[in-house]
């Protein structure tokens, strides 16, 4: 073989695996041991990555190797299924991806040293994201090999959602299940073949795993889409989260027994919390599994506030004998199912426990029960269901019209289950 054409077709062959690797349904990659504190940050505070676009806002993670690693950054652009599109990238990025983070800065202060890293949008490369839709931001390491990857949405403000949440319609679940009513309207798009066109997500607290979608409208009023189900559309109501506060990371606060230093970093020991699902519903407030980083003598948080091992206990007896497996989830693990955060059983003392490295603040956290293949089962939550759990929804309006290239995400709206009616 003529050696220009085997090194056009080596060209050719490492050009398709490089494409390869973005093909298929985009999932969301679980970040290694040494990547903490992942988070999305708009007006300094942690939100559900769902923003307008136009909106500035900064993605940022910890490396717990504090070596100043070269990362790198990639977005794709993806339909309603998380598959990529075939979008030229020159149509969506106003600049270039495939660069190295250079903002970031080391810890000062802390036990545990990390380096910071911080990716705003826009930035001095990507100096804008042109259209709306689902996003995977993927961050590779210096030899472009996948670390981890975060999904994002941008949405347009072309329609208008109204939104109720009621009970369940069934009486079998009346007191466990939220319901979502919801209906959309546009006063600049007229709706071309809705239930086949027009496609809706449901986010109960922002949570990705437990989405629903593939819903169609279930009738149409005029331009107006009526979605009144009554199982379709429907949430378990789950319960109040629970949560810890080490913002003084010396001292014992809010839900933490005790402190100390055994592992050259600080520990906190919370009390041990004990399965809700047979207890009554108590009202207290949470952030919907949201956590803030905050270290009371500090002045910058994000490089200032250290980690600590957290040593989580639970006392579920009922759930001894399952065959499913106990895990520590919220916002600030991206609800992962990653056998980083599943409990061990203490045969001895009669518990579940397990240690978590947190960055110090105030954390929500919840106990999932799943089976082997990462199967949540809602039915049997360790903490129960309640129709009265104050829970934070979002809806958001995918559209494609026949002469569209991709899906467009027209709209955003909310619901609390704080107002929730029969």
């Amino acid at each position: 073989m003529p050696k220009f054409l085997f090194r056009n077709l080596l060209l050719i062959f490492v050009f398709a695996s490089a494409t390869a690797q973005v093909q298929g349904i985009q999932t969301e990659i679980d970040p290694p041991y040494n990547i903490k504190t992942v988070s999305f940050v708009k007006n300094d505070n942690n939100v559900v990555p769902i923003f307008e676009l136009g909106d500035t806002f900064t993605f940022q993670f910890d490396d717990l190797f504090g070596n100043e690693a070269n990362y790198y950054f990639e977005v794709i652009h993806c339909d309603y299924n998380w598959k990529p599109t075939d979008i030229p990238k020159t149509d969506y990025v106003t600049g270039f991806d495939n660069q190295r983070i250079t903002d970031y800065s080391n810890s000062f202060n802390t036990l545990q040293v990390y380096s910071h890293y911080r990716l705003s949008f826009p930035n001095q490369f990507t100096t804008q994201l042109r259209i709306s839709g689902n996003y995977m931001l993927r961050i590779l390491n210096e030899d472009k090999e996948l670390v981890f990857s975060r999904k994002f949405i941008l949405y347009e403000n072309h329609s208008t959602v109204s939104a109720q949440v009621k009970r369940s319609r069934d009486v079998t679940n009346i007191d466990y299940k939220q319901n979502l009513d919801f209906s959309i309207a546009s006063n600049d798009i007229t709706f071309q073949t809705p239930t086949q066109n027009v496609k809706i997500l449901l986010l109960q607290n922002g949570n990705f795993n437990t989405a629903i979608k593939n819903v169609p409208p279930q009738y149409t009023i005029g331009n107006q889409l009526v979605y009144k189900y009554n199982t379709e559309t429907q949430f378990w109501g789950g319960n109040e989260f629970l949560y810890f506060e080490n913002k003084d990371i010396r001292a014992a606060s809010n839900n933490v027994g005790r402190v100390g230093a055994n592992h050259d970093i600080y520990n906190s020991y919370l009390y041990t919390n004990q399965a809700r699902g047979n207890q009554i519903y108590t009202v207290y407030q949470d952030v919907n599994g949201n956590f803030v980083v905050k270290n009371i003598n500090a002045s910058n948080n994000e490089i200032e506030a250290d980690y600590a091992w957290v040593y989580f206990t639970l006392s579920a007896p009922t759930f001894r004998s399952t065959t499913k497996d106990i895990y520590i989830t919220g916002m600030f693990n991206n609800y992962s199912l990653s056998p980083e955060y599943k409990m061990d059983y203490n045969t001895e003392k009669g518990v579940f426990e397990k240690a978590v490295m947190i960055k110090q603040g105030f954390t929500n956290f919840q106990y999932t029960i799943a089976d082997k293949k990462g199967v949540i089962d809602f039915e049997n939550a360790i903490d129960g269901n309640f129709y009265q759990t104050e829970n934070e929804y979002t809806i958001l309006v995918y559209y494609k019209e026949s002469s569209d290239r991709y899906q467009r995400v027209i709209g955003k709206g909310n619901a609390n289950s704080i107002n929730i009616i029969n």
